[in-house]
């Protein structure tokens, strides 16, 4: 089998880079393609090369913005994307249950189950994780290297209280065409898995695979508010909360005013007044350990 690395080389976790090239020795792995980069956004590129060169498994080592880049190409192909966790958060791995010990996410590359899983496809680009608009995008976008270096996880917490009062703006939010929201919403979050930040389980019911996206509409306002939802949110009664109103949904149109900043698996994109987001059902083939459900 023909096996592809595409690895961002700025991430150092673990052994690095020497450590992953010597348990794919260990291995036996031989027919062995390697491609690195300096930036996340620069990984399509290998990830198509890999492709083009006849790659039959694609390992990327990173964090989800890469992860996030590199499916964005693999969606709709055949061929298996298998992680080597490298990232702050990881989030996509974590959901598949994909271990973060380099020798023991490789094994899982190599020899664990395919699972044919959903993409969510905002305007151009594919996701895995989550998109976002409001709090978490400007806290995604506040949350620079450095600061992650510094804090890790805690960066987000950082930028995000820091955040709230900037991040309310007016929305309207259609469901599979029906008129779902109109208002003022300081977060709009829309998930393909469960857990999209420090374990905690954002969307109670969500399933990679269910070939439908999830939906939360957060209209809390002040830190008090916030901290009612993000109580509910920890106890996994998010759609409790007298602050969130939540949905499932094939199709999400949403419209901004004025432009707001959004945010895929962690990475900040542009301001936008309009995003159209939609389902792609078991679109990505993902390397993940035999004893994970389906």
């Amino acid at each position: 089998m023909k096996v592809a690395v595409v690895a961002h080389a700025r991430k150092t976790t673990g052994g690095g880079l020497t450590e992953l090239r010597q348990v794919l020795d260990e291995f036996n792995v031989d027919d062995l393609l390697w491609f690195e980069v300096n930036k996340s956004k620069r990984a399509p590129k290998q990830v198509q090369r890999a492709i083009d060169e006849g790659a039959e498994l694609i390992v990327v080592w990173g964090g989800d913005g890469t992860v996030q880049r590199s499916l964005n190409v693999l969606a709709g192909t055949d061929i298996p994307l298998a992680i080597v966790p490298a990232g702050t958060a990881n989030l996509f791995a974590n959901n598949l249950g994909i271990p973060q010990d380099i020798r023991d996410a490789v094994r899982v590359g190599l020899y664990g189950r395919r699972r044919h899983v959903d993409v969510g496809r905002i305007n151009d680009e594919r996701f895995g994780v989550m998109a976002g608009v409001g709090a978490d995008a400007l806290m995604i976008r506040d949350a620079d290297r450095g600061l992650k270096d510094r804090l890790g996880r805690g960066a987000y917490i950082f930028t995000g209280a820091k955040n709230l009062q900037a991040a309310s703006s007016k929305v309207r939010i259609d469901v599979d065409g029906a008129k779902f929201f109109k208002g003022v919403s300081s977060c709009v979050l829309v998930g393909n898995v469960g857990k999209v930040f420090g374990g905690i389980e954002a969307f109670d019911d969500a399933s990679p695979d269910d070939g439908r996206l999830d939906l939360a509409v957060v209209t809390a306002d002040g830190l008090l508010e916030w901290s009612q939802v993000a109580a509910r949110v920890t106890l996994g009664r998010t759609e409790k909360s007298k602050h969130v109103m939540t949905a499932t949904a094939k199709r999400i149109d949403i419209r901004l005013k004025p432009k707001q900043l959004y945010e895929l698996d962690g990475g900040d994109r542009k301001k936008v007044k309009r995003i159209r987001i939609t389902v792609e059902p078991r679109a990505l083939t993902v390397c993940v350990p035999d004893e994970v459900n389906s």
